[in-house]
């Protein structure tokens, strides 16, 4: 059992916790038992696996599931355990893996493809929020997710607990600009609408049966005007007076949703 803060191993998994070390590594930190799980249930490539004891002694089917698919599983200590989390009260386990290759915004990718419904985010800056969006694009069934450069890391520990296990199962890509993807999506037909506070179509007007990509921005500065101006349509979400903007992750909740009713009848 590893009990030692100072093990090579603790060390290189701390370094996890930040962003420059999740890139130098090319891993990130799967935290919980629910993450596990999700992981273990789509086959996802883990790296090390560490737990306390007392998880074991709880989890020993998951245990033994995850530990003969991994390079290195280990049991720790609470304590270094506690050295490798990122949060206050860990349940008991964390694994490491490799990080996705749509993270990594200097990799040519795939050009765009739409065919039913994705979203597009630019300069999403709180991990909850994209946690939030990525946990309700897959429960409403959205194709895909492009995100901007400039916005919180898709691997980000707390994004990854807010999707509640809901990031492994949405296609994602990192884009160094999101007006490329735009473009392509128009050079192929594909409807673009941008969410906007002043102008006169409310969300629920457009036609959202067709492909569509749906952008939306910035928690306090909302889109960028020239993305927003590439829209086939901008549409609002309306407000009641006094009340200055929404969540995003609620509207993206209701753009997804509203989707998702337009098309009853041809989807579940």
């Amino acid at each position: 059992m590893l009990t030692s803060t100072q093990n090579p191993l603790v060390k290189e998994i701390r370094k996890l916790q930040k962003a420059k070390g999740r890139r130098e590594q090319q891993l990130f930190l799967l935290e919980g038992t629910h993450l596990l799980e999700e992981a273990y249930a789509i086959d996802y490539p883990l790296i090390t696996v560490c737990c306390t004891p007392e998880w074991l002694q709880s989890h020993p089917q998951l245990w033994q599931n995850i530990s003969g698919r991994c390079q290195r599983a280990e049991i720790v200590s609470p304590e270094v355990l506690n050295a490798i989390a990122t949060t206050v009260h860990p349940d008991g386990v964390i694994a490491t893996a490799m990080r996705p290759l749509g993270l990594d915004s200097t990799q040519p990718h795939p050009s765009p493809i739409v065919t039913s419904i994705s979203l597009a985010l630019e300069t999403v800056q709180d991990p909850g929020n994209l946690g939030t969006i990525i946990r309700t694009a897959a429960a409403a069934g959205a194709e895909r997710l492009w995100l901007s450069t400039d916005s919180v890391d898709l691997d980000n520990p707390k994004v990854l607990r807010s999707s509640a296990g809901q990031w492994f199962r949405l296609p994602m890509v990192v884009s160094p600009d999101l007006n490329d993807v735009v473009d392509q999506c128009k050079a192929q037909g594909i409807q673009i609408v941008a969410t906007v506070p002043d102008v006169t179509e409310h969300y629920w007007d457009i036609d959202l049966q067709c492909p569509t990509l749906i952008l939306l921005g910035n928690e306090a500065a909302g889109l960028k005007a020239d993305l927003a101006a590439k829209a086939d349509w901008q549409v609002k979400i309306p407000l009641m007076p006094g009340v200055e903007s929404l969540n995003v992750a609620i509207a993206a909740a209701l753009m997804l949703y509203e989707a998702k009713r337009q098309r009853r009848g041809r989807e579940g």
